[in-house]
């Protein structure tokens, strides 16, 4: 990987990613050191689904305010729309600019500017449809009566047990070792029928 020196607008930086070891960087590399790109960092074999990959983690802390982050196609940063928006929004604060070269989406220009809020709104928009339908399908559920959230620590069967071990005079705290739970999460669960007498 080669390095350029800065200039007063900025360094062009440009970053490229194959999904699998069978796929080649050969177009990326050519059409971004065509657009200016003398720094090039590189994931190969790394899925878009993730924003934790090696090369985009160097990439991220390389870029200084005036830099151009370069991307052959959006894609190639990462696949989820809201992690997109959210990586350009983090570049944007710190004064790194951004295009991609098949969208033609710069943000130097007005058009890409304009593209940017577009896509942050229907971010924006797909993340109000996830919690619209989420809370609609946690009420179908409970409508039906399902049970949502975690399942309880002790079934039934295991509360009536813990209750009678507690009233044999078993000490709370022993019955809540003997079933794997902390007194308090004992206490809670059984409290519901009758409270458990201090101890």
């Amino acid at each position: 990987m080669k390095t350029s020196s800065s200039t007063p607008e900025g360094r062009l930086v440009g970053y490229a990613r194959v999904s699998t070891d069978e796929q080649h960087l050969g177009l990326q590399l050519q059409a971004l050191r065509e657009a200016g790109c003398k720094t090039i960092y590189q994931d190969h074999g790394v899925s878009g689904a993730t924003m934790r990959r090696e090369g985009l983690g160097r990439l991220l802390q390389s870029l200084v305010r005036g830099d151009k982050l370069i991307v052959w196609r959006l894609d190639r940063l990462g696949r989820s729309l809201g992690g997109l928006i959210s990586l350009l929004e983090q570049l944007g604060r710190r004064g790194v600019r951004f295009c991609s070269l098949c969208e033609q989406i710069d943000i130097d220009s007005p058009g890409g500017k304009l593209v940017f809020h577009m896509m942050a709104a229907l971010a924006e928009f797909e993340r109000a449809l996830i919690g619209e339908r989420t809370r609609a399908g946690m009420a179908a559920a409970r409508a039906r009566g399902i049970r949502l959230g975690r399942p309880p620590s002790l079934s039934p069967p295991q509360c009536l047990q813990a209750r009678a071990m507690i009233d044999a005079g078993h000490p709370p705290a022993q019955v809540a070792a003997h079933y794997g739970v902390s007194p308090r999460t004992l206490k809670r669960l059984l409290d519901a029928a009758a409270p458990l007498p201090e101890g």
